[in-house]
């Protein structure tokens, strides 16, 4: 631990995941090690953070240059990552950069460190396959954006200590984050796999003309976007069940569930369909610039975190538990 106390960071990369990662972490009062080779890493860090900042809860009136004065720079991953207590990785999704990478953070990090891959697709028994000890190696995959987003999924491999999981669970938890442990690992984890299965329908859906790629993100934002910035699917179909629940639900439409999903899409990603989803959301999105799409996605993000909170904690007022209700 550094002489504050509080344990001292080392952000491997500074694209958009690593900016997210390095606000939150100063938004929560860490100072922070950031490993990046550009020669303009430090101008890149703080046009991140005018970004990223007004978005943390009570940023709004924040000064990004005063965040700044909390990193330093580092060129060099094993001068980085000496004397952290945890390092948060953000490379490029290639294996054997991964691999190569974290063969010389092994042998730099102290054996204390904890080490965190934001990787979505890779594992973790994979990326530590040049270590001599992977054990401290675990996957702390979040939702962009990291510092608003809750989410982030810890996933250990065969050769994870287990404590090293409990660890990056209790770090996570300790900057805001809510944290869940996958059961057994898998490849591309459960949100992505989740997103993928409904991009996957949305693409076909806009390819077939049913809708436009705008009437689609309506059609989505004003009914199960809704919906499940509040309750999950399995929650919600309970609930669809009425006083039977969701075993009700399940049984009197399972059948057709099943004709359903057999009907579901299966769009190929071939140079046409690439070009018209990219002309059609360039339409669409191109006009503003993606420094602001970024700001107006993560302000409306807090705003519904928010609007959350204030009904959980109200909720903890009528039950008289005197928490706020909380997810795991």
């Amino acid at each position: 631990m550094s002489g504050t106390g509080r344990p001292t960071v080392a952000v491997i990369g500074a694209g958009t995941i690593g900016l997210g990662w390095i606000t939150l972490f100063l938004g929560h009062g860490l100072d922070v090690r950031v490993n990046s080779r550009r020669p303009e890493a430090r101008s890149i860090v703080l046009e991140g953070l005018c970004t990223f900042v007004p978005t943390l809860p009570g940023g709004a009136d924040s000064d990004p240059e005063e965040f700044l004065e909390r990193v330093t720079f580092e060129p060099d991953v094993a001068r980085a990552v000496e004397g952290a207590d945890v390092v948060q990785e953000n490379a490029p999704e290639d294996l054997l950069l991964k691999q190569e990478l974290y063969g010389r953070i092994g042998e730099a990090a102290p054996a204390h460190a904890l080490l965190l891959s934001s990787t979505s697709t890779l594992l973790p028994d994979a990326m530590g396959e040049r270590m001599k000890d992977s054990g401290r190696l675990v996957v702390g995959h979040p939702f962009n954006s990291p510092h608003v987003v809750p989410l982030v999924e810890v996933v250990g491999g065969e050769r994870t200590d287990p404590d090293a999981v409990a660890e990056a669970v209790d770090f996570y938890r300790s900057v805001g984050r809510t944290p869940v442990v996958l059961r057994r690992p898998i490849a591309r984890f459960v949100a992505n796999r989740l997103q993928s299965a409904l991009l996957r329908e949305s693409i076909h859906l806009v390819r077939e003309g049913v809708v436009t790629m705008e009437e689609l993100d309506t059609v989505v934002t004003r009914s199960i976007g809704l919906r499940w910035s509040t309750i999950g699917p399995f929650h919600a179909f309970h609930l669809g069940g009425g006083e039977g629940g969701l075993r009700k639900w399940l049984g009197h439409l399972g059948v057709g569930l099943e004709r359903s999903w057999a009907e579901l899409g299966s769009p190929r990603m071939t140079e046409e369909t690439i070009d018209a989803l990219g002309s059609e959301a360039e339409r669409l999105f191109g006009g503003t610039g993606y420094a602001r799409l970024c700001l107006e996605r993560d302000l409306r993000h807090r705003a519904v975190l928010d609007a959350l909170a204030a009904v959980e904690a109200e909720r903890g007022t009528v039950t008289g538990s005197g928490e706020p209700g909380s997810a795991s």
